[in-house]
């Protein structure tokens, strides 16, 4: 994997991803892959690198529709040390063409967000569930949120950082017109900085709190960036 597109310019902040690319499948693929380093607490979904605990990187890897390999967490892993990253990650997956993401920031609370929506739906769907109980491997996120805070949050404010999240992007989908919460697989990460010793972290991340209310922002922009508007019927 090696990068074949200068970064964007961000002026400032903390989210700073490197567009890669790699030849899989017969076709070019590509990836978005963010280095803060150490010193970083990731809250994931994600297949690899997924729960609560500080991450160096984060990979967001497009990968071909109909995607079949059952070891996505291998795969990613196999991709973020390809292209030079070291240490604990957060790996997602995606079959949306991750170069046309999106990114927003509101008073240093950043977003960044991929879209792809050809798959999406209500998540409230009764036997949903029980019909995809055979196994088999997780199909690709259609909607990856990438979210970094400057400031620590607690293991409690994480968890409502991600219902922040979600929630802001339902609200961007529904104001753009689509029916529907999101996708069946969509992914969030948030990032935020370890605490140094003796600061108290933040605990709150709903909408209404502080960096809560910014976050929500910042996704909502993103997402409502990265999701094209539904096409208008034919008649």
């Amino acid at each position: 994997m090696t990068a074949v597109l200068p970064p964007p310019r961000i002026s400032g902040g903390l989210l700073r991803p490197r567009r890669l690319t790699r030849a899989e499948g017969g076709g070019d693929l590509h990836a978005l892959l963010w280095t803060p380093g150490p010193g970083m607490r990731m809250i994931s979904s994600a297949v690899l690198g997924g729960g609560i605990g500080e991450r160096c990187w984060v990979l967001n890897a497009q990968v071909s529709h109909g995607y079949r390999r059952t070891d996505p967490d291998r795969h990613l892993a196999e991709l973020a040390a390809a292209a030079g990253a070291r240490g604990p990650g957060v790996g997602l997956m995606t079959a949306a063409d991750v170069s046309a993401y999106a990114h927003a920031h509101d008073d240093g609370a950043e977003a960044v967000v991929t879209s792809g929506i050809d798959v999406r739906g209500w998540a409230a769907v009764p036997g949903a569930g029980e019909a995809a109980a055979g196994g088999g491997a997780p199909l690709p996120g259609t909607i990856n949120i990438v979210v970094a805070l400057p400031v620590p949050l607690t293991d409690s404010a994480l968890v409502n950082a991600v219902a922040t999240a979600t929630e802001a992007k339902t609200q961007a989908l529904l104001e753009a017109g689509h029916d529907c919460s999101g996708t069946p697989t969509d992914a969030v990460c948030v990032a935020a900085r370890a605490p140094s010793p003796g600061e108290t972290p933040h605990a709150f991340a709903g909408p209404r709190s502080l960096w809560g209310a910014r976050l929500a922002r910042a996704v909502h922009r993103a997402v409502h960036d990265a999701t094209p508007s539904p096409s208008p019927p034919s008649f």
